[in-house]
């Protein structure tokens, strides 16, 4: 997530909710409104002494509970409840902030990083949490028997870490270490200036090796489960909710207020926008599109500027789109911004570049056609020039996206733009989370819808994932000069110089190379009554960890 402009509150909204908070986003939505209009409180209240239950309409069905195992925003919200690592996340800023280490030193070159460990941090079943816990949790995550769909990214920071993830080095290579109970060492690959806000993500999560050693893969089962978050897994019942009660061996359990947090599992906008109405959700964490115009005028639809990306990946790989010629026809044939006015509808930005605007580091413009989002003539010049004058004879290509309503509208707009611009015959195939998941990531497509929410705020969230055989490379995007320099820039401090050559990376993949076809920057949209739950804040990454809500 990031900064995205200050945007005059003219409405801004997002059409998706993958994470990351962090990462791959799910679900689509629209826009957003400054509108005052009162609207009624519609969730239910509870007497102060009643149990404090909070309902999250959480989205499609997480993939796991393990979290070597998820990728997703969905999971992300799950994981927060559940478990806490070294880093946490604070509520209104999303920064890094001292989770179940309570303090770290910085080496002088800014390469190791030392952690002290609280000394009443434990696991639910009461038994202490090591330095060894953490060593052994990070390792496992990087095994590459473990499977880890996310295990790139600690290898983007951790001394040995690609190395041990590749199988060219055993264990040994990773430079962590415990060097006590109570205190754990990191060695980085470089003086990376956003690792704090990073190590909050999952994939640096710490996993309790005893239970899952005494219970292997069913550890995440409601009577086996051990964790070390605010709550503790109480029930699971596939494709419809997980309950979590507030744990009782939780460091801060003074300072969790709620006493059950139930995630509904469903990707229906429309039925979880009317449990909302009727009560029976207090957090609806997407919107209806078909209910927009009504929903834009509520005061408890909660809008916020969000770092994150709405974008099509390509295969690269896949003829006739192998050809970079063809890649850039489709990109140039694509009017953004009549996306965002006519089917997104909610103030999204249309973008030619993937990172965002932040603070230091402008949004990538597009440089062969003098800065221009669209034009079809060129467009067909291209195709033409890649041997498909007016498409004569191109063939029928596939986008894959995820069962939801606004990435199905957004579909079928492209694939009219296609047709009437280009006209190349699209055809439309969605699937549910999990499935597209496994498709996108394995390569199984040719063109697939993707959103991106910034694991941290810093533009190499955006571009990490793009490197030669990176685990969210599922375009199998490869451009040696690409990879290099985002070496270059983990081995750089903080600056101008530093974000100079992130973008002249961005600039390779998307200007020369055309690996992607961003299209617009998304914002956060929410449903949830502010004046009756407390601890939710709007902020640039749509991190809202349930450990700080509260009932007022």
């Amino acid at each position: 997530m990031k900064k995205l402009i200050a945007l005059t509150l003219i409405a801004l909204v997002s059409f998706g909710a993958f994470a990351g908070g962090s990462s791959e986003t799910a679900a689509a939505s629209p826009a957003a409104s400054t509108s005052s209009t009162p609207a009624a409180t519609t969730t239910t209240t509870t007497t102060s002494d009643e149990p404090v239950r909070f309902v999250i309409a959480n989205g499609a069905e997480p993939e796991s509970l393990d979290p070597s195992q998820i990728q997703g925003v969905p999971e992300h919200r799950v994981y927060e409840a559940l478990f806490e690592g070294l880093i946490t996340i604070d509520p209104e800023t999303a920064d890094g902030i001292p989770g179940v280490a309570e303090s770290w030193d910085v080496s002088e070159d800014g390469m190791t990083y030392t952690f002290h460990l609280r000394e009443d941090a434990v696991w639910s079943d009461g038994v202490p949490i090591t330095a060894q816990d953490v060593v052994y949790s990070w390792t496992r995550e990087l095994d590459p028997a473990t499977g880890s769909p996310y295990a790139w990214f600690p290898a983007m920071f951790i001394a040995g870490a690609t190395e041990f993830n590749s199988g060219e080095a055993d264990a040994s290579a990773l430079q962590i270490r415990a060097i006590d109970d109570h205190t754990f060492e990191m060695t980085l690959i470089g003086p990376l200036p956003y690792v704090i806000g990073a190590l909050s993500h999952y994939s640096f999560a710490i996993v309790p090796q005893h239970a899952i050693e005494q219970y292997g893969t069913d550890w995440t089962k409601p009577e086996n489960f051990v964790g070390n978050g605010p709550f503790v897994l109480a029930e699971h019942t596939p494709q419809d909710r997980i309950v979590c009660v507030k744990s009782d061996t939780y460091w801060d359990k003074e300072n969790v207020h709620l006493d059950e947090v139930v995630f509904l599992a469903s990707d229906d906008a429309a039925t979880n926008y009317n449990m909302y109405l009727s009560g029976q959700v207090d957090w609806d964490t997407a919107i209806d599109l078909n209910r927009f115009d009504e929903i834009m005028m509520r005061t408890d639809y909660q809008v916020a500027p969000q770092l994150s990306t709405y974008y099509y990946t390509i295969n690269v790989t896949e003829p006739p789109l192998d050809d970079v010629r063809v890649r850039k026809a489709i990109s140039y044939a694509i009017d953004r911004e009549q996306l965002v006015e006519e089917v997104t509808r909610a103030g999204q930005i249309a973008c030619w570049g993937i990172v965002p605007d932040m603070a230091g580091y402008e949004a990538l413009q597009e440089e062969e056609r003098g800065g221009v989002l669209y034009d079809p003539d060129y467009a067909r010049q291209l195709l033409a020039e890649a041997g498909y004058p007016n498409g004569v004879g191109f063939p029928t290509i596939s986008v894959l996206y995820n069962t939801d309503d606004a990435h199905r509208q957004i579909a079928e707009f492209i694939q009219q733009q296609l047709k009437t611009n280009l006209n190349i015959n699209v055809t439309l195939e969605n699937q549910e989370w999990a499935t597209y998941l496994a498709n996108r990531n394995s390569g199984n497509f040719q063109i697939a819808r993707a959103g991106w929410v910034g694991d941290y705020q810093d533009p190499n969230t955006f571009l990490d994932m793009f490197i030669t055989g990176a685990g969210m490379n599922g375009g199998k995007y490869s451009n040696p000069e690409y990879d290099a320099l985002i070496a270059q820039a983990a081995t750089m401090p903080a600056g101008e110089e530093r974000f100079a050559v992130l973008k002249q990376a961005e600039s390779i993949m998307i200007n020369q190379d055309q690996a992607i076809i961003p299209l617009y920057v998304y914002v956060s949209q929410n449903m949830i009554d502010t004046s009756k739950w407390g601890g939710w804040y709007p902020n640039t990454m749509d991190y809202h960890p349930t450990k700080d809500i509260y009932l007022k």
